[in-house]
């Protein structure tokens, strides 16, 4: 059997508790300690109880982090590319399938929800180029 771990990361959706593996113990059951809670998006860590962390478990947590990262930053691009799909899919079924019903139940929320994208869009692109203007 493979060797474990030393840590076990318990992912949540912007947040993962951190817990270090010991097989070490009177019984030779796997324990898991918990001994911090880590924030991916802003990077805070922080202890969990009375537990004082090392610079080793600082370091490995960070080290996590920071591979953590690129996966999750590839899955949101992937996800814009699927919502891209489901839009055209969306406007297809519109235009050729769906019955004044269907239109009825969605169209006030799904064009808030595009005004809404449309904006941010439209301010951040003008950001960009106001910037790249600057310099």
């Amino acid at each position: 059997m493979a060797e474990l771990p030393e840590f076990y990361f318990r992912v949540r959706e912007n947040t993962s508790s951190v817990f270090r593996v010991d097989t070490e113990n009177h019984y030779r059951r796997i324990e898991m300690h918990e001994i911090a809670m880590v924030n991916i998006r802003n990077g805070n860590i922080k202890a969990h109880g009375a537990h004082e962390l090392t610079a080793d478990e600082t370091t490995a947590i960070t080290q996590w982090m920071e591979a953590r990262r690129a996966p999750l930053k590839r899955r949101d691009l992937e996800d814009i590319h699927r919502t891209i799909d489901h839009l055209n899919e969306t406007a297809h079924w519109a235009q050729s399938r769906a019955d004044d019903a269907d239109l009825e139940d969605f169209t006030d929320r799904l064009l808030l929800a595009m005004h809404d994208l449309r904006s941010v869009l439209v301010r951040k692109k003008a950001e960009r180029v106001n910037r790249d203007q600057s310099r």
